[in-house]
């Protein structure tokens, strides 16, 4: 067993904590209150990560710029990411070779996975080209992102030197808090983590967005960012449904349930797909059920539960484990297995008990059917007046997901059956 207040490794991620201790006729130095403040800094990150967690508080989309609007410095700290290519003669860049490629950062807040708070106020426009590594330049997906920074500012003049060192005229008298954007061309790793209190961090930046298709050339389109590589804010990131192979609500013809539910195709099915990987051994009988609630005309009450059983194999396993997809997978498939026939004016309402279902964590699948608005796996077949309003969820990140936070609950869906 591990002992009181240190992680599964053995240790806790944080330094001893060493209150300066007053007295009378005590002699204090710069040092003494440097550390002084590192002790009340250190509490305070130390009482954010592991009481509250970390990640994008409120704000900071990332969002295209016209081609008109100017750019400003990548590096709010003060220090350039990669120096200006050379301009034309007169400091023109000509037209023919212009960098269009921008994105703007809008002002927000974030927690970073040391407990930092990183506040944009303003808005900051960043030329994705001086912005990204020029190693990294040979590709067309780049991925933007903050990390805390600080800076000196106020330079004062000294009262007197330092007897055990050399003392420059002036000293920087106070640090700025600041943020420093970065820009990358290769895929971030994930935070994969269970306990983001007690072990160490490693991934500093907070990754905003990954855009697609960039044609330095030509502004940035909406479409091409996607803002759901965002990490929200709290001590873990939920495990949640991303896809469903159904049009929640859609009228089927008879037939199209058939080819839907697999009840003549061994190859068909129910689809679930979920945002990482669910561990396979909790896909047990009982965890989804088909319920067929009769319809037609008249008075009806009838209900009768249709079979099914999960396909095997899997057709998706979780690429985070290795390939051990009789271990963990990303999506399962449920079809009929008996031989019950659906009526006209029928319908099949889906239930899956996420509480039932454990990611790698160990944690149940946070599976409340929100709105009705999870989407198929292909988008595509979703018809556009499906949902009516609230494209995005409440966050502004889409696409919409299973869950609300809290975990576990029961996801539940449906569709209806006509002759024709």
């Amino acid at each position: 067993m591990t002992e009181p207040g240190t992680s599964r490794t053995g240790e806790f991620d944080a330094p001893p904590l060493r209150r300066l201790r007053y007295f009378h006729g005590q002699m204090l130095g710069a040092r003494d209150f440097q550390r002084e403040q590192e002790y009340y800094r250190e509490k305070l990150r130390l009482r954010m990560r592991s009481l509250l967690g970390y990640g994008v508080v409120c704000g900071l989309h990332v969002e295209p710029v016209p081609r008109d609007e100017d750019d400003c410095p990548p590096d709010s700290a003060g220090e350039s990411a990669q120096p200006e290519e050379s301009v034309e003669e007169g400091g023109a860049e000509p037209e023919r070779t212009r960098r269009r490629a921008k994105v703007k950062i809008t002002p927000g807040l974030a927690v970073d996975c040391d407990g930092n708070e990183v506040v944009v106020r303003g808005g900051c426009v960043i030329d994705l080209w001086k912005a990204l590594p020029a190693h990294e330049r040979d590709t067309d997906t780049v991925w933007v992102g903050i990390e805390y920074a600080e800076r000196p500012v106020e330079p004062t003049r000294a009262v007197y030197n330092d007897a055990c060192a050399d003392t420059s005229d002036c000293e920087f008298g106070w640090t700025e808090e600041c943020h420093r954007v970065r820009v990358t061309g290769c895929e971030p790793p994930v935070d994969e983590r269970c306990d983001t209190c007690c072990t160490p961090c490693g991934h500093k930046v907070l990754w905003l967005a990954r855009i697609d298709c960039v044609d330095w050339h030509e502004p940035v389109r909406r479409h091409q960012i996607h803002m759901n590589v965002r990490r929200p804010f709290g001590r873990h990131l939920p495990t949640v449904i991303t896809g469903i192979n159904w049009i929640h609500g859609h009228t089927y013809t008879i037939d199209e349930a058939k080819a839907l539910l697999g009840t003549q195709d061994e190859d068909g099915g129910l689809v679930v797909r979920f945002s990482a990987g669910v561990r396979s051994d909790t896909l047990r009988p009982g965890v989804v059920e088909l319920q067929v609630i009769e319809g037609g005309s008249g008075r009806n009450a009838s209900t009768w539960y249709m079979g099914g059983a999960f396909a095997e194999p899997d057709a998706e396993p979780d690429p985070g484990t290795d390939g051990a997809c009789d271990e963990f997978t990303r999506q399962f498939r449920y079809r009929q297995t008996t031989r019950e026939t659906l009526q006209d004016g029928d319908r099949v309402l889906i239930t899956v008990r996420a509480a039932f279902i454990l990611d790698r964590c160990c944690r149940p699948v946070d599976g409340t059917h929100v709105g009705g608005r999870v989407p198929t796996i292909d988008a595509e077949a979703t018809p556009s007046a499906a949902h009516g309003g609230c494209d995005l969820p409440p966050s502004g990140i889409g696409p919409w997901t299973s869950g609300t936070g809290a975990g576990g609950d029961v996801f539940e869906s449906w569709f209806f059956v006509k002759e024709r």
